[in-house]
């Protein structure tokens, strides 16, 4: 049986401003109308396999819950990594938890959760082409038939065919981002891949060669694996255990090292999504090339892509340029020069500015919260609670706040007392006294806070109760 492991870590800043370290790419509908994880898991579909066990950062864990919640998408668990320390020892986790106690040796489908893929019934062919190379013990890597000279990917050279059908290859060499002569020597001699960072092979083998090649990653992910904690459906390992590991990929630590990895040809309309431009690539586009989202209006501009999230954005004769407004930032750039948004984000980094981190709109496990206005003693957010959610019972050292109920019903806990607030109506929590807020209704709670006082940081919050187990 196949057990999918979708790993959806990752900060994606190359698509800044609109993902982001506290929201990155996997989490936006980028791609059609569901999140690049939900389009993942609904290539799954049809597939003789289990529900997906997803991996993704502990900060991200009710983003990813409420997600596939939301979308009634079933999953067999939600593996937490307290920090990220790339794809081998995520994976390593995921087949420890795939093969404890009594529990069968699964062929692990490793996928990564931000890709897209155009042609879903190949993808899936191709999977089913890597079974039994999986099952007969081999390593099995897809490689996209490259479409053009991309030097923004890594490549696997094939070598001699496994099968008489010629549907899988020993891997002669994996290879490093090449320059662009480099690039088009790959494409014109057939013997080239692009590394996809897609994977099958059973749990049980891929332990065998890491123990083999990296026994220090697989000793850290087992020590943290013996001492997880579970939560309902999230899987928490040792931290401490985890944080001794190594980062590093499953190419450097097992794949380039052994003798059984083979790869499977995939031609699926496969894209990493890692960009603006190769967004663009795989977006539909006008009759001058463009592609447009939200409320835009183009005057003499081709192949650009412009995406507005709220306010009108028009271009006049404009070529090769990316565009995108967010809540809170535009981004204008050329677009062969995409691949230095990072340098921006580091910028913003090095400022300690939030844009790098957050939007203005943050979401929480029990709703979200948008970012109005705010000054130097005073800030305005709008809040929405949905139904049966709660806060945590908390208070501020620095701020007071003011609480109007634009819609629904609030019940607020503030000091000893608890009461109901209704539409229209508001409450004063003052600073450094105990609070709650909750929806006991059947519908959103929405309402207007007025925040003052010193300080107004999101760290002035100290929770003394949380059904998130929030810290």
């Amino acid at each position: 049986m196949i057990r999918p492991v979708v790993l959806a870590g990752g900060s994606g800043s190359r698509l800044w401003p609109l993902s982001r370290q506290s929201f990155p790419k996997q989490f936006l509908s980028l791609v059609g109308e569901q999140s690049m994880l939900l389009n993942t898991c609904a290539r799954l579909s049809g597939m003789d396999c289990q529900s997906p066990l997803v991996i993704c950062s502990e900060d991200h864990r009710f983003t990813v819950a409420e997600q596939l919640r939301e979308a009634g998408s079933a999953h067999s668990g939600i593996l937490l990594e307290s920090i990220g320390r790339n794809t081998a020892p995520a994976v390593a986790l995921a087949a420890l938890w795939a093969t404890a106690g009594d529990r069968e040796d699964p062929l692990l489908l490793v996928l990564a959760a931000d890709h897209a893929i155009k042609d879903v019934p190949a993808f899936q062919a191709a999977v089913g082409r890597a079974v039994p190379q999986a099952q007969a013990g081999k390593l099995v890597t897809f490689g996209i038939v490259p479409t053009s000279p991309e030097t923004g990917y890594g490549y696997i050279r094939k070598a001699q065919s496994v099968d008489e059908t010629a549907s899988a290859f020993e891997v002669e060499q994996f290879v490093e981002k090449p320059d662009q002569a480099t690039a088009e020597e790959y494409l014109r001699s057939g013997d080239f891949y692009w590394n996809s960072g897609m994977f099958l092979f059973r749990a049980s083998r891929y332990l065998e060669e890491l123990r083999k090649f990296r026994p220090d990653i697989l000793a850290a992910c087992e020590s943290a694996m013996q001492n997880a904690s579970i939560d309902v459906d999230f899987v928490r390992p040792d931290k401490e255990a985890f944080l001794s590991c190594a980062d590093e990929s499953i190419d450097y630590a097992v794949m380039e090292h052994t003798r059984d990895a083979v790869v499977v040809p995939m031609d699926c309309g496969w894209s990493d999504v890692g960009s603006w431009s190769a967004l663009w690539e795989v977006s539909e586009k006008d009759a001058e090339g463009n592609t447009t989202r939200g409320d835009v209006i183009l005057q003499d501009s081709r192949n650009c892509f412009v995406q507005s999230d709220g306010k009108l954005i028009a271009t006049v004769g404009l070529e090769n340029v990316v565009v995108v407004e967010s809540d809170d930032a535009i981004l204008v750039a050329a677009k062969d020069r995409v691949q230095d948004i990072k340098k921006v984000v580091e910028q913003l980094k090095a400022e300690q500015r939030s844009e790098a981190q957050v939007h203005r709109k943050v979401y929480r496990p029990w709703g979200y919260y948008d970012s109005i206005d705010n000054g130097a003693r005073f800030q305005v957010k709008r809040i929405v609670v949905n139904p049966g959610a709660q806060l945590s019972l908390q208070m501020h050292h620095h701020r007071a706040e003011h609480w109007i109920v634009v819609s629904g019903t609030a019940m607020v806990t503030c000091g000893e007392k608890e009461f109901l607030v209704t539409e229209n109506q508001s409450t004063y929590i003052p600073l450094g006294e105990v609070h709650r807020l909750e929806n006991p209704g059947s519908i959103p709670l929405e309402l207007i806070e007025v925040q003052s006082g010193s300080y107004l940081g999101e760290d002035d919050i100290v929770r003394l109760e949380d059904r998130y187990a929030r810290a």
